[in-house]
């Protein structure tokens, strides 16, 4: 299939790798000089700009950006693909963004007669790479349908989640609640250590008992209790603090908009607040037990 890519950062520029090995043939845009040469290289043509792009002989646009204004940017601008692309054309956003402005895209899409899907990812960039990512869908069956065997070069885990914006309401209420169980992992791992406990006996424990969960028995954010976690390592890559803080930006605001309490949301998003504030916004999210131990700077 033809297909255009519009974002090559850290998420789309393997996904789009992962496309071209797959077979496709992919046009491509970024802002980014390097990142449409390292895609070129691969095998993909490089667009002069969105309109350009928009008019390529391309049957699906896939966006990867970085926050709801660049999505409304680059689809709803006067020079955006709206303005410039075939009706015919399928449109897959994979940005994270509040499920509000994904829906205004999508039904400004359907008023050019663009069928499309929000399909946000979890899995980071390891999983971008290995082409393992979930993602969760928003729009019609009969486009989810479409867009499957696509989405399946990039990930493994494709769940459709009702009309458009779904997608992101699966995407930010899921790290809404990492976040929270990320926080009370750290505080019960700083607890319990700090009245002497091991700190790998500890998780042990926790990981076969009740207060199991991924933020425990997969990445664990205490130094050396599973050697491949970000804590293993300076809690140097993974998912960064920054991008979590953003996550519960989302959810916090989709929140006020349908007047619905997170209570502990709001409280995380306050402490990754302040633990970005302190220069740690480029440290893994699970370093937030820094904050728990006092070592709040990198």
């Amino acid at each position: 299939m033809n297909i255009g890519f519009i974002g090559l950062g850290n998420m789309g520029g393997p996904m789009a790798h992962n496309l071209i090995e797959a077979g496709h043939q992919l046009t491509v845009f970024d802002l980014s000089e390097a990142a449409v040469s390292g895609l070129v290289e691969a095998g993909a043509s490089a667009a002069p700009g969105i309109a350009a792009l928009a008019q390529s002989n391309v049957e699906l646009i896939i966006t990867m950006l970085p926050a709801a204004q660049h999505v409304k940017a680059v689809y709803l601008g006067e020079d955006g693909l709206l303005a410039h692309v075939a009706p015919t054309v399928r449109l897959i956003d994979s940005s994270t963004i509040d499920p509000m402005s994904a829906r205004e895209v999508a039904a400004a899409a359907a008023e050019n007669g663009n069928r499309m899907i929000d399909a946000p990812v979890s899995g980071g960039t390891v999983g971008a790479a290995a082409g393992t990512l979930t993602f969760m869908v928003g729009g019609e069956q009969s486009d989810f349908d479409a867009a499957l065997p696509i989405l399946q070069n990039m990930g493994k885990n494709i769940v459709h989640c009702g009309p458009a914006g779904n997608g992101q309401v699966a995407k930010v209420a899921n790290n809404m609640l990492l976040a929270i169980s990320m926080i009370g992992t750290a505080e019960a791992m700083n607890l319990g250590v700090s009245l002497g406990m091991n700190p790998k006996v500890l998780a042990g424990i926790i990981n076969t008992s009740s207060g199991r969960c991924w933020s425990s028995d997969t990445y664990n954010p205490y130094p050396g209790v599973i050697d491949s976690a970000p804590a293993s390592r300076a809690y140097s890559g993974g998912f960064g603090t920054d991008l979590m803080l953003k996550d519960l930006g989302l959810a916090t605001e989709a929140a006020r908009q349908v007047r619905q309490p997170v209570l502990l949301g709001g409280l995380a998003q306050q402490l990754y607040q302040t633990f970005s504030s302190q220069g740690n916004g480029g440290l893994d999210f699970s370093a937030i037990i820094k904050l728990f131990s006092g070592d709040t700077h990198e």
